[in-house]
């Protein structure tokens, strides 16, 4: 049963990248505390099934196919979501790519496209969402960043750039907006079972031994992990809360 502290019945969320992995875990945790969910994706049969389910488990939830990367389309899916949903309160930036390779071997179109989905996407969606978010009287913003907002590393220049900026522009957005009642925070995700790190564990030799040894939870986190922080972040349990970046990984950032 939800309390009143974490009920998100009449809420409407975005989640970008929200049909597969962590995404798809906050919608679950969103859905599940009442909030409706349009799920934004370029892969439209995975947004049209993560729908189905949400939708069979008695949640109401629409599928926005979107390039988050393009202003014009993000403007035209914040209006369809204010249009078949009836509102903007909780934006979900999620949406996400990586190109692994050293500094030296990245080419310009590569840093680019990271930057682009990863950290313009973010902007482009929070800027869309402000007024709709203003409109009703506050909102809540969740970006996602990494343990690469934290750490560097040698074989992800780009995405480690795009996440510690991640980072920087959730405080900006915090302070510029706190007089309009909306809280943007960050969640760093640890090591995450995802399609994204099964790639990593294939083209990084001896990384899921690394993590488990680093990790002091001893395993890799699931999407289901997340489901709880979203439901904080979007809720108002967290209304005095702003311009933090919560690491969810198991002790990682922490293990001396």
């Amino acid at each position: 049963m939800k309390t009143g502290l974490f009920d998100l019945s009449g809420k409407v969320a975005i989640v970008t990248g929200g049909n597969g992995g962590i995404g798809l875990g906050m919608a679950l945790g969103l859905a599940a505390n009442g909030a409706a969910i349009a799920i934004v994706g370029r892969n439209e049969t995975k947004s049209a099934a993560a729908v189905a389910d949400l939708v069979k488990d008695g949640h109401k939830a629409i599928a926005v196919a979107t390039d988050v990367t393009n202003e014009a389309a993000v403007a035209a899916m914040v209006e369809r979501v204010r249009r078949e949903l009836g509102r903007v309160d909780i934006l979900v930036n999620n949406a996400g790519i990586n190109i692994r390779k050293p500094p030296e071997a990245l080419d310009i179109a590569e840093w680019d496209s990271v930057i682009s989905t990863n950290l313009t996407s973010a902007f482009l969606c929070s800027r869309a969402a402000h007024p709709a978010m203003k409109a009703v009287g506050g909102g809540k913003i969740i970006n996602i960043g990494s343990m690469m907002s934290i750490f560097g590393a040698s074989f992800a220049p780009a995405y480690a750039a795009s996440k510690g900026g991640i980072v920087q522009f959730t405080r900006s957005c915090a302070v510029a907006w706190a007089a309009d009642n909306i809280q943007v925070n960050a969640i760093l995700p640890g090591w995450i079972d995802t399609d994204l790190t099964r790639r990593a564990r294939e083209q990084i030799t001896g990384l899921h031994d690394k993590v488990l040894a680093r990790t002091p939870a001893a395993r890799w986190g699931t999407s289901g992990d997340f489901a709880g922080i979203a439901a904080f972040l979007a809720s108002p349990a967290s209304d005095f809360v702003t311009g933090t970046a919560i690491p969810v990984d198991g002790g990682f950032s922490v293990m001396g």
